[in-house]
């Protein structure tokens, strides 16, 4: 279908939100005269966000004073977060036209959070994309039911209500998906065995080495405290991009009014790439310093989306789609009910519920 083509298949008018939703390829074909993708955009958004991360991380090694290097360090990992948005639009292949360079780019723009590009691709596109909140498919913050979880053992039952608390998404993180699944997988987490899985986990264990082997040397050549220098300089800025990593990924997809499913056939009937995402909306700043990732309908109708162009898309799904895109104004104290009420998962009844299996929302309203 031609630009043209696309632009003449958009609806004038808005849909009902009693209507049943359009096939995702319709949906796309509105997206398709928004979505080009430009190199002269995205190379100075990555050498630009690099120079940020550069700047970042010389304040925390050599600011004369501690708070000081600890602020970098907090912002070192906010970059990290937004590289590695960058990095995944790369490894979507919606980052710019060129295949070859998408690979490197992505490859690159992952080495700060140390994410392996090629575990990511397999995990994220093609198992979390392919499948949302289809559990025992989609493992992102996939809830448990009562009998799963009375079936723990207390260690575990201890770890979900730690995940689950709002306090920990960089704990869920960092040991249900990066070490879990991204870093040298195991066999019974990651049947398949590719010798590019084993490369891209040396690449980022050789990164790692040489960011700690350098902060050691400046350590010495500074006259700081190793171990200071590498809280500062490593730990920090990797828990701060845990931290928003696992709360980014918690808020995409958990709200009192998200379904998760059990049967394929209805999670296909529910057409998912629209109902089980959320649109959590911040004000223009905050928005635009996590490069719009939050505009994730429009993300999940269409991959190839650049992350340029999202924002648009998004605005041109709510407009024609009213009713059936959940978008939710942030607020802490949104986001804390949410954790207070989304523990475990009923799929019969497709509602959250507390530990103790008593409902915690309404059933969702699937169209």
């Amino acid at each position: 279908m031609s630009i043209a083509q696309a632009t003449q298949a958009i609806p004038t008018t808005p849909a009902s939100a009693a209507a049943p939703l359009p096939h995702r390829k319709t949906l796309r074909s509105w997206l398709l005269p928004i979505s080009a993708k430009n190199t002269g955009i995205a190379l100075p958004l990555a050498l630009m966000d690099l120079a940020l991360l550069a700047a970042c991380m010389a304040g925390a090694m050599l600011a004369r004073h501690s708070a000081v290097q600890v602020l970098m360090s907090v912002l070192a990992g906010f970059m990290i977060a937004r590289l590695f948005i960058l990095g995944h639009d790369a490894c979507h292949q919606s980052f710019t036209p060129h295949r070859k360079l998408n690979r490197w780019l992505g490859r690159l723009l992952f080495l700060p959070s140390l994410t392996p590009y090629s575990l990511w691709d397999v995990g994220h596109n093609i198992v979390h994309h392919g499948y949302t909140n289809l559990s025992g498919f989609d493992f992102v913050w996939q809830p448990s039911t009562l009998q799963a979880y009375e079936r723990m053992p207390a260690w575990r039952q201890w770890l979900e209500r730690a995940y689950r608390s709002g306090w920990a998404p960089w704990l869920y993180y960092l040991l249900e998906i990066w070490w879990k699944r991204l870093y040298f997988p195991s066999k019974a987490v990651m049947p398949t065995r590719r010798g590019i899985f084993v490369a891209d986990s040396l690449l980022v264990s050789a990164a790692a080495a040489a960011w700690v082997g350098g902060l050691l040397a400046a350590a010495s050549a500074t006259g700081q405290s190793a171990p200071w220098l590498l809280a500062v300089g490593f730990f920090l800025p990797l828990l701060v991009w845990n931290a928003l990593m696992g709360f980014v990924v918690y808020v995409h997809h958990t709200h009192t009014r998200i379904a998760w499913y059990d049967n394929k056939k209805s999670w296909s009937d529910a057409n998912p790439f629209v109902s089980t995402t959320v649109h959590l909306s911040f004000n223009s700043f905050f928005g635009a310093a996590l490069h719009h990732i939050m505009e994730h309908t429009a993300h999940h109708v269409d991959m190839g989306v650049p992350l340029y162009r999202l924002k648009q898309a998004q605005a041109m799904l709510e407009a024609r789609l009213p009713g059936h895109i959940v978008v939710q104004p942030f607020s802490w104290r949104w986001y804390f009910d949410t954790a207070r009420r989304c523990k475990l998962y009923d799929f019969e009844r497709r509602q959250w519920t507390d530990f103790s299996g008593n409902p915690s929302s309404e059933p969702a309203n699937v169209q």
